[in-house]
């Protein structure tokens, strides 16, 4: 197994030294509020530089109850009708927002050249399952009626998401599946949250880095879907779309297999897939340029396949 990237294993180090000299508080012992203002202070100190040739709008789209903020990115040299990515934040369901995600949003923007619009969806605890997902279809099918608006071109609208956002993404894949007049050009799924049937070898023998056994059972807590009558619309083992993928994983992260099976078993149903495994990567590794070079490598291959994805025709299953 290849070892973590030694950017990332300085960070890590400094970060236990840190955690040693505090009293351990159990995962969720904190409000709230602190732990999203934490996360928030971190994701922005470890991503200074973004890009500067993209604009960005705020605006409000339809979401599962009412309207919703959202940003639109739109790169200085994109084409008067470009293609459109629709994107979820990753953060449990229970942290981030527009800002904690905004250079990613901007990087995949200027990357690929294409428009990125970030949905701002309704956060668990206080939101429980399924508001998020509420909010993410609706969001999308409300990209597709104002594609014009948006400058984008309604063949090719994708959806996509880190982690949890990933999760979002792929279930919107598979909600639009029967919806006439709204086919997905694309699902971009970065290290998603799929939750498989079993248990996977990588959430038994990683707890961490960054996402811990303890963070991803508070994260399940905090959104309830388990038990719940629609509860397949999250945990997406076994789920599939006729949605082509871009599927990204990383090498230490708990999420790796279950990111990897989904690929397999998209491609198992005829569904067209690329997977790329970054083995020296962690979990989050998309919003920490700053902490290693090699991130700015990943970006730019990562957005260089979205923009050859979303360039060509695809060969998925006709709906």
């Amino acid at each position: 197994m290849t070892g973590i990237d030694t950017h990332f294993q300085r960070m890590l180090a400094e970060e236990a030294e840190i955690a040693r000299k505090q009293p351990r508080l159990p995962v969720g012992g904190l409000p709230v509020q602190m732990v999203r203002a934490g996360y928030k202070a971190r994701r922005h100190q470890q991503d200074l530089s973004p890009p500067d040739d993209v604009d960005a709008l705020d605006l409000q789209v339809l979401g599962g109850a009412g309207h919703r903020p959202a940003r639109l990115y739109t790169p200085r040299t994109a084409e008067p009708r470009s293609a459109l990515l629709v994107y979820f934040h990753g953060g449990g369901f229970v942290l981030g927002d527009l800002d904690t995600h905004d250079g990613h949003c901007r990087r995949l923007a200027a990357g690929a050249d294409l428009r990125v619009l970030a949905i701002d969806y309704r956060l668990a605890p206080e939101n429980p399952f399924p508001a998020a997902h509420d909010d993410a279809l609706a969001a999308t099918l409300w990209a597709f009626e104002h594609a014009a608006d948006l400058g984008a071109d309604p063949t090719l609208i994708a959806v996509g998401g880190d982690s949890a956002g990933g999760n979002l993404a792929a279930s919107v894949a598979c909600s639009l599946d029967e919806e006439r007049g709204c086919r997905l050009a694309l699902q971009l799924l970065l290290y998603p949250v799929i939750w498989p049937e079993e248990e996977t070898a990588s959430r038994r023998d990683l707890d961490g880095p960054v996402l811990t056994r303890d963070a991803l059972a508070w994260f399940d807590a905090c959104l309830a879907a388990r038990g719940h009558a629609q509860s397949g619309r999250a945990l997406l083992g076994g789920r599939t779309s006729r949605t082509p993928a871009l599927v990204v994983t990383a090498g230490h992260d708990p999420l790796k297999d279950e990111g990897r099976a989904f690929a397999e078993h998209l491609a198992r149903t005829g569904v067209a897939v690329e997977h790329v495994e970054f083995p020296a990567m962690i979990h989050d590794f998309f919003l920490m340029p700053d902490v290693s070079p090699a991130v700015g490598t990943v970006v730019s291959e990562t957005t260089e396949a979205l923009r050859r994805a979303l360039a060509r025709p695809h060969t998925g299953s006709d709906r």
